[in-house]
């Protein structure tokens, strides 16, 4: 049974491209799939080489595949996961996406004319949008996922578990290398009371706001995180007890701006304590920035104070 009169029917209405080289990588042969997307007629271009009609074809690339499968008589793929498309297209999907243009598989078979040694070689290209575009989804969930798992849902700034990974990390490095390493320590002063005035609206509020204020100060490499409740910490990397209390005490004066917060103004202060490595642990580390911190409130808070070998006694915590 003589099936010829089926091939130009199907090829019109298949919903995959069809792009047929010869072994110069003239083109040869496309179908209405890709003359509709590229808007391009087959009589316009037929004979013409496939890198002139598609210039952002990955030229060295697909040189390199369409020879290696003329030579070897062996078809080859190429996933959207690998390249995003061949030959540039526009997708026709309704479908949310950062690029206009199709992803696409590719399938590259050779064969030859039956009456003589003339080798060509077909590339056959699926539309594969959907999968890049729900593979994107389900990265930007994944790395908002990631994101949340990291940061203190309230203030955006590093939560406490992550931050103190951080600065396992930094401690880590300041040992290999022998760098300098601080670390603030800092609460607002008297933050109960200001709760107790405006609410914990207003408290949170503050929180907000002296987060962004603290955030501008620093480095990129610093590292911000909130340690509980009023509580922050600052990993200060390549600072030594001078450089970090110089942070600290910016900190001090841009902390105690007016805070605007439902028509009242809240005047806001941070008492700092600050340390720095000398081969401590994390948890030594944070402890005399800890001590530092509160002998800052008892010495009259709205300041920073360097941590300094204390007698074991340790006098009752002041807010």
């Amino acid at each position: 049974m003589q099936l010829d009169w089926l091939v130009q029917p199907l090829l019109t209405q298949l919903n995959t491209g069809v792009l047929v080289l010869d072994a110069a990588h003239n083109i040869v042969y496309f179908n209405q799939f890709i003359a509709r997307r590229a808007d391009i007629q087959l009589s316009d271009v037929s004979g013409r080489l496939v890198y002139d009609i598609f210039a952002d074809a990955p030229k060295a690339w697909l040189q390199r595949k369409i020879d290696g499968v003329l030579a070897l008589q062996s078809p080859a793929f190429s996933s959207w996961e690998q390249r995003q498309y061949i030959i540039k297209l526009p997708h026709l999907r309704p479908v949310s996406s950062g690029s206009q243009h199709m992803a696409q598989n590719c399938s590259m078979l050779p064969f030859k004319a039956p009456n003589s040694a003339e080798q060509f070689v077909c590339l056959l290209i699926e539309d594969a949008t959907d999968a890049y575009v729900y593979q994107q989804q389900l990265q930007h969930s994944m790395a908002q996922l990631e994101l949340a798992n990291r940061t203190d849902g309230l203030t955006g700034v590093f939560n406490r578990r992550h931050w103190q990974h951080e600065l396992g990390q930094e401690i880590q490095r300041a040992k290999r290398y022998q760098h300098p390493l601080s670390l603030l320590l800092f609460d607002l002063d008297k933050f109960k009371q200001l709760n107790d005035q405006y609410g914990h609206q207003g408290g949170d509020a503050v929180l907000i706001e002296l987060s962004g204020i603290i955030a501008a100060l620093l480095r990129d490499t610093d590292v911000l995180g909130r340690y509980g409740g009023e509580e922050f910490g600052v990993i200060l990397p390549e600072t030594d007890m001078a450089g970090a209390l110089l942070v600290a005490n910016r900190i001090c004066a841009a902390a105690g701006h007016q805070m605007l917060f439902n028509g009242h103004y809240i005047n806001a202060t941070v008492s700092i304590g600050v340390s720095s490595f000398s081969g401590q642990t994390i948890d030594e580390l944070i402890q005399q920035s800890d001590i530092a911190l509160y002998n800052a409130k008892r010495q009259g808070r709205n300041q920073a104070v360097a941590w300094q070998q204390q007698p074991e006694t340790y006098l009752k915590k002041v807010k």
